[in-house]
């Protein structure tokens, strides 16, 4: 059994091939990690979003009850 490349160099080149092959997977790892930060970016900030909507409807419901256990008094 021989060995397709006998060399680092000729395993790099692949036969003349190399720039198109390791610019695939360039690209393809980059947009991979791309799409990676860009959902992480989008997950952080629907927390975010949550929290703050979560704190504003806990005062909402804390001034409308305030009123109602007055009036019952």
């Amino acid at each position: 059994m021989q060995p397709y490349f006998y060399s680092v160099s000729e395993f790099f080149a692949m036969g003349k091939h190399g720039v198109f092959v390791w610019s695939c997977w360039a690209i393809t790892i980059g947009v991979m990690l791309a799409f990676i930060i860009y959902s992480r970016r989008q997950r952080q900030s629907l927390i975010k979003q949550l929290t703050i909507q979560q704190a504003r409807q806990a005062q909402r419901t804390t001034k409308n009850s305030t009123p109602a256990t007055k009036q019952a008094e």
